[in-house]
C-alpha cells in the first residue's frame, strides 16, 4: 500500500492555515491503513520520522506532485498486488480498507471514488496490470478510462471521505475522525462537525 503525503507546511492549502492539521490527518490515515496492510509512505524528509515511528516504510518524495509521488512509491514497492491510497482520509476505518482490498482481488485493477463521485481515493492493481495514477480533478473518469473497475463502496465509508476543505471535514461525524485530527479540531474549537 503506497500513501503519498506532502508532509510540508504548504500541504492542504485550501484547508486554511490550521497548524498541524494536514499532518494529523495523514498520520491518522496511515495508522488506519497499517491495521489493514503494509504501508509505504512517500513524503518529505522532515515528516519521514513520524511515519517510520508508526511502523510504515518511507521513501523521500522527489517532488513533482501527487501522481509523481504515487509512481515513485510504486517503483519502490514490492512486485505483485499494489495499491495507492490518498493520505487525507481521517475517518478511514481499517475494516473498510480491508473489505475494499479483498473485493479488489476479483479484478485486474480497481478504484474507489470519493464521496462527491468525481475524484478517487484508492486504486489497486494485481500483478500484470499496469498502474496509471491519475489523481486530481475528474480522476474517477480518468481511472475508468485507464481500465480500472469501480468498487462499490458506501458513500458514507471513511474510505470515500477525503478532505480538501474545512467544509469536507465538518461533514464527518466527530466520533469517526482519527484521534489526532479530532484533537487539533478540539484545540481550535472547530469541532462543529455533524453530531454523531
Amino acid at each position: 500500500m503506497i500513501i503519498p503525503v506532502k508532509g510540508t507546511p504548504q500541504a492542504k492549502s485550501r484547508m486554511d492555515p490550521i497548524p498541524g492539521l494536514p499532518l494529523a490527518i495523514a498520520l491518522d490515515t496511515v495508522e488506519a491503513a497499517l491495521a489493514a496492510a503494509e504501508v509505504l509512505v512517500v513524503t518529505s524528509a522532515s515528516a519521514a520520522e513520524l511515519f517510520l515511528h508508526l511502523g510504515s516504510r518511507v521513501v523521500i518524495d522527489h517532488g513533482g506532485g501527487l501522481n509523481a509521488a504515487a509512481n515513485q512509491g510504486l517503483a519502490a514497492a514490492k512486485s505483485g498486488n499494489r495499491a495507492v491510497l490518498l493520505g487525507d482520509l481521517p475517518a478511514l476505518q481499517p475494516g473498510e480498507l480491508t473489505e475494499a482490498l479483498d473485493a479488489a482481488l476479483q479484478f485486474p485493477g480497481t478504484f474507489v471514488p470519493d464521496a462527491e463521485g468525481e475524484g478517487t481515493t484508492l486504486i489497486t492493481a494485481r500483478a500484470g496490470f499496469a498502474h496509471r495514477p491519475a489523481f486530481g480533478p475528474q480522476s474517477r473518469v480518468a481511472h475508468q478510462d485507464w481500465g480500472y473497475v469501480e468498487l462499490q463502496v458506501d458513500v458514507q465509508s471513511g474510505l470515500r471521505r477525503d478532505v480538501d476543505t474545512q467544509t469536507h471535514l465538518r461533514g464527518i461525524p466527530s466520533a469517526r475522525l482519527g484521534a489526532r485530527t479530532r484533537g487539533i479540531l478540539e484545540e481550535c474549537s472547530l469541532l462543529g462537525v455533524q453530531p454523531d
